[in-house]
């Protein structure tokens, strides 16, 4: 029988935990995947396409998850949720050819909605006004998976590929129990009726966000934001193994888990506690302007980088740029819709996040598989500064101000 938590304990105490701990497996296995891919035979582009498969079954599948949880409960979900990402790491290590590799990905795509769902859950249960700061406890999470989780991962795999993965499920098991033992349903009681229901071929219902005027800009800069991070993230490993040698040697996943790591500190440092006082003091929109100017410098200087220090600086201002955006765009982006919208559309951002990784990966793969490695860099820097332009002419129009009411409609601010 589950047990009820106190009722003097946060419910984001145990979110946190959950998400943690859900990152920590991802983060062991994200360093390694395209060298453990390279084992079976891959190319950089087809390193590219099993990325790319992942993020297609997610495409499918997020929005759904995102409207049951709307519908049947966050707390079911999210359980669905992760026992999916659990079999699909037993079955990655247990793969002796390629199509086994992605038959794995698939399956913890399909059922990959643990992060919009708890986005859900913070939202159900956070005044409008702290959500910035409580969306923070996410990107903490995600700041300490990758401090420990790609470190972890390139000792376990200086050993055997197959250590990092089943010490991933072993932690996805235990994000299971977390949730079913710990986790309450928040009080957010919806009759089913008042949720509209989706299907997979239900598009339409999806554009039609992107119609609304500050809905659309936030996907928007949902879908830059994404898109240069998933062709960063996904060639990252590959990029540094054919630019950067140690004593002679390319990088090898123990050098990749260690760059992770520090670029995973980098963010639990901004987002541990500087991001509720940045928003305060600055506002949301502001420090989403500023995390986009860093992610600009940031991926030009990776493009540009050939020695060390220079790589660090790149990860230092990227990683900054990483910590601030997510928490501000979802606190804005969750605060133009209603709460019985709130599942769906941020299950709807995350989608933008698997369309990226449909393109991302398939275009720096083939990007660094030809050698242009400077290409690679500087595209995902053009991509942020096209974001930059977005946010900035928002900003100017003043828009983001206000809130949103109970006739469903953003607030404006008091002139």
């Amino acid at each position: 029988m589950r047990v009820k938590p106190s009722k003097k304990t946060s419910p984001l105490l145990p979110i946190f935990f959950i998400v943690a701990v859900d990152v920590l497996g991802l983060t062991l296995i994200i360093p390694f995947l395209p060298f453990y891919a390279e084992s079976f035979g891959a190319t950089p582009w087809v390193v590219g396409l099993l990325i790319s498969c992942y993020a297609v079954c997610q495409l499918i599948a997020a929005p759904i998850l995102g409207e049951w949880s709307d519908r049947y409960g966050r707390r079911r979900v999210l359980i669905l949720s992760q026992i999916g990402t659990f079999i699909g790491f037993l079955i990655l290590a247990q793969a002796k050819v390629l199509w086994v590799v992605f038959l794995s990905r698939m399956i913890d795509g399909a059922t990959a909605g643990n992060l919009s769902v708890a986005q859900a859950y913070i939202a159900d249960v956070t005044p409008q006004e702290k959500r910035a700061k409580a969306f923070g406890i996410i990107g903490v999470a995600f700041g300490l998976g990758f401090l420990i989780g790609p470190a972890i991962s390139g000792v376990l795999a200086g050993y055997n590929y197959h250590y990092p993965i089943y010490f991933a499920a072993l932690l996805s098991l235990t994000s299971i129990c977390l949730t079913y033992f710990t986790l309450p349903e928040p009080d957010f009681h919806v009759r089913a009726k008042e949720v509209q229901k989706t299907s997979i071929f239900a598009w339409s219902k999806y554009t039609q966000q992107f119609k609304r005027k500050n809905v659309g800009t936030i996907l928007y800069l949902f879908l830059c934001f994404h898109m240069a991070f998933a062709l960063f993230f996904s060639g990252f490993p590959l990029f540094l193994e054919r630019r950067f040698f140690y004593h002679g040697v390319p990088f090898g996943p123990k050098e990749v888990g260690y760059l992770y790591a520090y670029s995973g500190l980098m963010g639990a440092i901004i987002q541990g506690g500087m991001i509720g006082k940045l928003v305060a003091r600055f506002g949301e929109i502001n420090i989403v302007v500023a995390s986009f100017v860093l992610l600009t410098l940031g991926y030009v200087a990776l493009g540009a980088s050939y020695q060390l220090p220079l790589l660090l600086i790149s990860g230092t201002l990227s990683a900054w740029g990483h910590g601030m955006v997510r928490p501000a765009l979802t606190a804005l982006l969750s605060r133009q819709v209603s709460s019985t919208e709130q599942g769906t559309v941020l299950g709807l951002s995350q989608s933008l996040n698997s369309i990226s990784q449909i393109v991302a990966p398939v275009v720096g793969g083939f990007l660094i598989g030809h050698g242009y490695l400077t290409v690679w860099g500087m595209l995902s820097g053009l991509i942020s500064f096209v974001g930059l332009s977005l946010v900035w002419k928002a900003k100017r129009e003043g828009r983001y101000l206000g809130g949103f009411d109970h006739r469903g409609e953003t607030q404006s601010p008091s002139p």
